[in-house]
């Protein structure tokens, strides 16, 4: 069975201005890494617009009304220091949660094997009623709701390797024991969260690195922490929140990760879903910004996804 890719033009359209780490260019590093000889059996499929129902399954009406209000007709608008958007940002936003349900829908039809969504902004930092850390909505929260809404699933899982802790999905599914959220990420680092004790209901898993970390420490942290939890919460469904900021490269962290370890990660994800998901497993890009790092951590990432 294939994997699928969905991408669109929007997600370059969202602007941040000069200098910002999230920047448009970040499209472009993934496109041309997927357009090597390995990735021409990709199935490449356009980013559907998300309805703002689908938003409303975590962020309440009152807050997609002041981000809408906020976007700009042109320029630029700082929601916060690090957060930006452009005219164009609000349907990037939107578009990126249609990718992410249109994702879902395709594994529980079967349609795909699984399925990686390149696209932006990222949404792993956005709270309930909070846009943040670059992010606006949360997609792989999203994703999550609409699997138990709109196809039955009882649990849920995310897996976040971002570099940063992935406060925003925490925050949503803190007290709600039907969706597991686990994290590797550099501490103390930004957003200050996700410390081993922040366990929710127990269906919250952190595990936490130290700066200078690399292979060993993210891969023990995955076997000995993040699995075992994975295992025993046997969910019908995984959900990745794929950034790539934790490669050596980046310019915004402190890891040591390099492809291999993307690669790895994504296979022992996969076999998790084969056992207990019937190997339904959706992938969202969140961060990664050093170009030359993002688009070699997506292949390895890309790559296995289709190899199994």
């Amino acid at each position: 069975m294939l994997t699928r890719l969905y991408h669109h033009p929007i997600f370059a359209e969202h602007l941040t201005g000069p200098g910002h780490p999230e920047r448009p260019e970040r499209m472009a590093a993934v496109a041309g890494a997927l357009e090597a000889e390995p990735f021409q059996n990709l199935d490449r499929v356009l980013a559907p617009e998300g309805s703002i129902d689908a938003v409303y399954l975590c962020h309440p009406a009152d807050y997609v009304r002041r981000i809408a209000k906020a976007t700009p007709d042109d320029g630029l608008t700082r929601i916060d220091g690090d957060t930006v958007i452009s005219a164009r940002s609000f349907s990037a936003a939107l578009h990126s949660v249609g990718a992410a349900c249109a994702g879902v829908d395709d594994v529980v039809a079967g349609t795909v094997r699984n399925v990686f969504v390149a696209s932006r902004p990222p949404g792993h930092h956005a709270e309930r009623a909070t846009a943040m850390g670059f992010c606006l909505f949360n997609q792989a929260a999203i994703a999550a709701r609409h699997a138990q809404r709109a196809h039955g699933l009882e649990r849920v899982a995310i897996v976040d390797w971002d570099v940063h802790h992935g406060n925003g999905t925490q925050d949503i599914f803190y007290d709600d024991p039907s969706v597991f959220y686990a994290s590797t990420h550099e501490m103390p680092l930004f957003p200050g969260t996700g410390a081993r004790n922040e366990t929710g209901v127990g269906n919250i898993c952190n595990a936490p690195l130290r700066a200078d970390d690399g292979s060993d420490e993210f891969r023990e942290a995955f076997a000995s922490v993040v699995l075992p939890a994975l295992e025993r919460f046997r969910p019908d469904l995984v959900i990745v929140s794929a950034g790539f900021d934790g490669h050596h490269r980046d310019p915004l962290a402190n890891l040591n990760m390099i492809e291999a370890d993307y690669d790895w990660a994504t296979g022992k994800l996969l076999d998790v879903a084969d056992r207990h998901a019937g190997g339904r497993l959706v992938s969202l890009l969140e961060g990664g910004y050093d170009l030359r790092g993002l688009g070699q951590s997506v292949a390895a990432h890309v790559q296995r996804l289709m190899v199994g």
